[in-house]
């Protein structure tokens, strides 16, 4: 079994079709970490997908500002105003399918969860190398993958010492060792490139990569400027910050 593991796409409808589009032939099945609307131009459109092709979902903080779980105060200025504008679009189906998503699940020995799996709802971000080792009380599984910071990254704790690495990740599991990985942000990339970024998750290989992919960022900068949301979040799609 082989799943693309998604995580903050943020209404980049797309990113998204580039990011399934690349995974279609490569994976069995597809897991989202959350934070499928915010920033982007195309919340609708996302959620219908990402439910049409997920196989499991968790939610994250967007969601939880978009359903009023989460004060607007939390977001700066331009996440407020993409949260506001994303509030209004969506419908009551769309509102009731995000509301129950849970905060983390498990399956096949990984936990997903949106942020830190120890009090996800705090939206505390894994960003360190020690943020990471702290978190490794809070599940027992030997995979947690998370998203949140778009920084793509990986923590791995063993009897043999621990290891962290951020940039290009690409993980081969060792015996007695258990990992975090992030596989940074399909929709809004922070770490200065602007392709999409995912995961696929080999479990018989014990294998799991963050892939880069190619889209229309013109198209979906587009998108966002005419919708009338904050020009930085246009803008930061070219630069992947």
């Amino acid at each position: 079994m082989r799943y693309a593991i998604l995580s903050d796409i943020h209404g980049n409808l797309e990113a998204l079709r580039a990011v399934l589009a690349d995974c279609q032939d490569r994976t069995d099945g597809v897991l989202c970490l959350g934070d499928t609307v915010g920033y982007g131009a195309d919340p609708s459109a996302c959620v219908e997908l990402v439910a049409e092709r997920a196989q499991a979902i968790v939610t994250g903080n967007h969601e939880f500002a978009v359903l009023g779980r989460l004060p607007l105060a939390w977001f700066n200025r331009h996440a407020r105003a993409a949260a506001e504008w994303t509030r209004e679009r969506l419908d009551e189906d769309h509102r009731a399918y995000l509301g129950a998503l849970p905060l983390s699940t498990a399956l096949d020995d990984a936990t997903l969860v949106h942020a830190s799996p120890g009090q996800p709802d705090e939206w505390e971000y894994l960003v360190t190398a020690e943020d990471g080792f702290a978190a490794f009380e809070h599940f027992d599984t030997r995979w947690c993958f998370v998203g949140h910071s778009h920084m793509p990254g990986v923590w791995s704790l063993g009897s043999s010492g621990r290891e962290y690495r951020t940039g290009a990740v690409s993980v081969e599991v060792a015996r007695g060792r258990r990992y975090i990985v992030n596989v940074g942000s399909v929709g809004q990339p922070r770490d200065r490139d602007a392709r999409a970024a995912y995961g696929i998750w080999d479990l018989e290989a014990g294998r799991v990569e963050v892939r880069r992919v190619d889209y229309d960022i013109a198209a979906a900068r587009r998108k966002i400027v005419e919708a009338g949301l904050p020009r930085l979040l246009a803008d930061r799609l070219t630069a992947g910050v």
